[in-house]
């Protein structure tokens, strides 16, 4: 005997089933987004050309389990991302969870370093074909995009041996620092004048966690990846016509930017 109302029962759960399993599934899959943005601290040569083949993202410390970020392929001068420029490198979506290293594959050759105009070939050491490896800890959650700034110090990355006499070698022994960008701000402000050409620093507990050259026509500068707390901002011209000068107890807020004005240089 056929039961219309049992029908519709059974119907319902069956649609109800398939919809919680549909739901979930859904739900399993989400992803959140990383990316990664490179930036640089000065550096006193002209250019200084690095040439990354990849980016990849690992959620074990071994060496299984990368995934690719992104293929660059290409050569970045470093000097042209100082005062707040950032070069994406690339992003992936990613499942959630905790992945605790990055790397860049750099290539054997390709680099280099101008200084007075002239071209100098860089090579890095054997065991660079590994990567540069840093721990980062980085909290993938569902929909949102988790940020990795890289701070490619190139004046600490550029090693010079020999001598004028004997000829220079210039090696590249990558220098990089990674940060959460959410957990970050920055400084701004202006040196005044242009023409005292000078390196900004920002230093806590006589660490220099950043630094830039301010813009040599406007005196603009931008200090950015900084942890909240307090900071020197310590100006120090390359133009000897000027003193140096500090500014102390400017206060970082994450997800700020704090402006501190102009800074008025004396001559000597």
């Amino acid at each position: 005997m056929f039961y219309p109302k049992m029908f519709k029962t059974i119907t319902a759960l069956v649609f109800t089933t398939f919809l919680f399993i549909g739901c979930g599934t859904q739900s399993d899959s989400r992803t959140g987004t990383f990316q990664v943005l490179l930036h640089d601290a000065p550096a006193h040569y002209d250019e200084v050309n690095v040439f990354i083949e990849s980016v990849e993202v690992n959620n074990s410390t071994g060496d299984e389990g990368w995934v690719t970020v992104s293929t660059p392929e290409q050569s970045f001068d470093l000097l042209e991302l100082t005062n707040g420029v950032l070069e994406p490198l690339g992003e992936v979506e990613l499942e959630p969870g905790t992945y605790q290293q990055i790397r860049l594959i750099l290539s054997r050759d390709g680099h280099s370093v101008v200084t007075n105009g002239e071209v100098h070939d860089m090579f890095i050491p054997s065991g660079a074909q590994t990567g540069i490896k840093l721990n980062v800890n980085a909290e993938i959650q569902p929909d949102i995009t988790y940020t990795m700034l890289l701070d490619f110090d190139a004046s600490r990355s550029v090693v010079v041996t020999g001598t004028e006499v004997s000829g220079e070698n210039y090696i590249l022994k990558p220098v990089i620092k990674a940060t959460n960008q959410a957990i970050t701000g920055n400084i701004e402000g202006i040196v005044s004048p242009a023409d005292a050409k000078p390196v900004v620093y920002a230093i806590a507990n006589g660490d220099t966690l950043s630094s830039t050259f301010a813009d040599t026509t406007s005196g603009n500068f931008r200090l950015i990846g900084l942890e909240e707390g307090s900071y020197t901002v310590s100006v120090d011209p390359t133009n000897t016509n000027y003193s140096a000068k500090d500014e102390l107890g400017v206060t970082v807020i994450v997800d700020e930017t704090t402006d501190i004005g102009t800074i008025l240089l004396e001559q000597n």
